[in-house]
């Protein structure tokens, strides 16, 4: 897991990964339409009908139904996969906002710091920024209503609603003595899919792809047309860390790169109407640029079909780490009473005939675990041109890039939000700065940072610590202590002298960390993006590529022979 995805998870930023999806509601008919498995539905549902009438009439303290329902409900759908999901009448706003990226608010990222909810970023142009609000913002209440200690699910709710209507919010901004009140005008959001594209090394230009909701494909033909005019002979297509959203978006982006009436992605369930074909239908932008498509381990469903797509035509090079490997395609359909049922109805397979889906969710271990696909169970299949790509590991790069690791301390500093509290700091202390992309912090100012966070509470575990501790336990328990209790506290202590050194060990990343927080303070996304782009191995190797435009056919042409890969096991088990 990345560093940012860790942030993502344990600051709660409103940026909520979408599924691969297909829009509409549509009726659903059982696959196994036959006497005894009918009976069986019918017989399992009258024994939980009973039950959960007799429960709600005996129980000795009254159950809240809805509420039981839902758990029961959810604890089901738990079993089969992470993207079958059920959304009640009251959640229908926000998998709205996640699926189509809009909705009615005041245009702000916020998250939780410590017992409070601050605005984390506001969008670019948008309510909370025309307003004045500014990221470190502590936001104290909403229209009256008392935030603090309140966590997005209520606060969330304060600052949503319909365009037009006004959100008057309290906010303690860093570095100022009384709470500041700002009125902000609600208004329609919409959330970008392509946040940042830009020119570089002259003649290379690069979109950054962060979704595939509404209209993702005219967003990054729109890029694309742009930054032809400006002289752009080749073409970084980042999709990185995107974790993917609807089919159609996906398969008008590889339209803008293959001819009309080339087959993209299949559809196959266990329900024949699923088993579904989808071509590019529309004239494409250019079929000759060179082009190379970035992954992460973070890049899945959509992000996934446009790589798979794109390699298994020979089209475009994939540069940079295995993709997430998820080849489930989801469905939502309308139920009673207001709510969805979104549930996994097939899997999708690329133009050679691969599905990139890596676990298992047929199987689960006692524990509740899912495992990926046995090495014996992947597949060899081929692209155009011949090259060797493997089903069930994802999109497996044509050229592999080791992926950034951050050190523990660099992780604390940012799960512990010192480098977001430090860039607000930062940002109150200097008017302006240069350019995303040509910011760098000075060694003295690396310096002020340094001693700025050794008064913060910093405290991190590195790996040797953990397995000391370990080694520790074990010695204690077989009885081994008093013989390496002295060298246990030798090396206790020269691993804390070590730890002295560690912010001069990880200057360099840490700076990048600081450097795109801060130019995120005046430049909003567009700054976040442009300023990690400066020292990115990924985007060097990808640069390199499309400036050797013999290098680049060759890697499409030159069949390989590779030994089988293995799955990889850095990744968490999903539960």
């Amino acid at each position: 897991m990345s560093i940012f995805e860790k942030l993502r998870k344990s600051a709660r930023i409103v940026a909520i990964p979408i599924a691969l999806s297909i829009g509409g509601y549509v009726g659903f008919a059982a696959a196994d339409d036959n006497d005894d498995h009918m009976f069986e539905i019918s017989k399992n549902l009258e024994i939980f009908g009973t039950l959960f009438q007799q429960l709600n009439k005996l129980y000795v303290d009254e159950p809240k139904p809805g509420e039981l329902m839902k758990i029961g409900i959810d604890a089901m759908l738990a079993s089969l996969d992470p993207y079958t999901q059920y959304i009640s009448e009251e959640e229908i706003e926000e998998y709205r906002y996640q699926t189509q990226g809009h909705y009615g608010g005041i245009g702000s990222l916020v998250r939780m710091i410590g017992n409070n909810m601050v605005i984390a970023e506001p969008y670019e142009g948008f309510a909370a920024e025309k307003a004045g609000l500014k990221a470190g913002d502590v936001i104290l209440d909403v229209n009256g209503t008392s935030c603090v200690g309140k966590g997005y699910d209520v606060v969330g709710k304060l600052l949503k609603g319909l365009p037009g209507s006004v959100a008057e919010i309290k906010v303690q901004r860093p570095g100022t003595k009384d709470p500041m009140v700002f009125k902000v005008v609600r208004e329609e959001i919409e959330q970008k899919n392509v946040p940042y594209y830009t020119m570089l090394d002259g003649n290379v230009g690069y979109i950054k792809l962060e979704g595939f909701m509404d209209d993702a494909g005219e967003e990054v033909e729109a890029a694309l047309v742009d930054l032809k005019s400006q002289g752009a002979t080749s073409i970084c297509l980042d999709l990185r860390d995107n974790p993917g959203g609807l089919l159609r978006e996906a398969v008008n982006i590889v339209n803008l790169f293959v001819d009309k009436n080339q087959l993209v992605v299949t559809m196959r369930g266990r329900v024949a109407e699923w088993d579904k074909f989808y071509r590019t239908d529309k004239n494409p932008i250019d079929v000759q640029i060179p082009l190379v498509v970035m992954t992460s381990p973070w890049s899945a469903s959509a992000s996934e079909i446009v790589a798979g797509a794109l390699q298994d035509l020979d089209r475009a090079v994939v540069v940079g780490q295995r993709s997430y490997g998820k080849g489930l395609v989801q469905q939502t359909m309308g139920l009673i009473y207001g709510s969805l049922f979104k549930v996994t109805v097939a899997k999708y397979y690329t133009p050679s005939g691969r599905c990139v889906q890596s676990l298992d969710y047929s199987e689960r271990n006692a524990d509740g675990s899912v495992n990926r696909f046995s090495d014996s169970l992947v597949k060899q299949f081929k692209t155009k041109n011949g090259r060797i790509v493997w089903d069930g590991l994802g999109v497996i790069p044509d050229v592999e890039v080791d992926e950034r690791k951050y050190s523990v301390l660099a992780e604390t500093l940012m799960v512990k939000s010192h480098i977001f509290n430090y860039a607000t700091t930062y940002a109150l202390a200097h008017t302006s700065i240069a350019k995303s992309n040509e910011f760098r912090l000075s060694d003295k100012e690396y310096e002020e940072f340094v001693t700025w966070v050794k008064t913060q509470d910093y405290a991190y575990v590195t790996k040797e610590e953990a397995d000391l501790a370990k080694f520790q336990k074990h010695s204690a328990k077989s009885g081994s202590w008093s013989v390496v209790s002295a060298e246990h506290e030798a090396l206790k202590k020269k691993i804390e002298q070590s730890k002295l050194d560690d912010f001069t060990e990880f200057k360099f990343e840490i700076k990048v960390l600081l450097e795109s927080e801060i130019a995120s303070r005046y430049y909003y996304q567009k700054g976040r993006v442009g300023s990690s782009l400066k020292d990115d191995p990924d985007l060097k190797e990808a640069l390199g590529i499309l400036k050797d435009a013999k290098k680049w056919k060759g890697i499409l042409t030159t069949v390989v022979q590779k030994d089988k890969p293995k799955q990889r096991m850095d990744m968490e088990h999903e539960d």
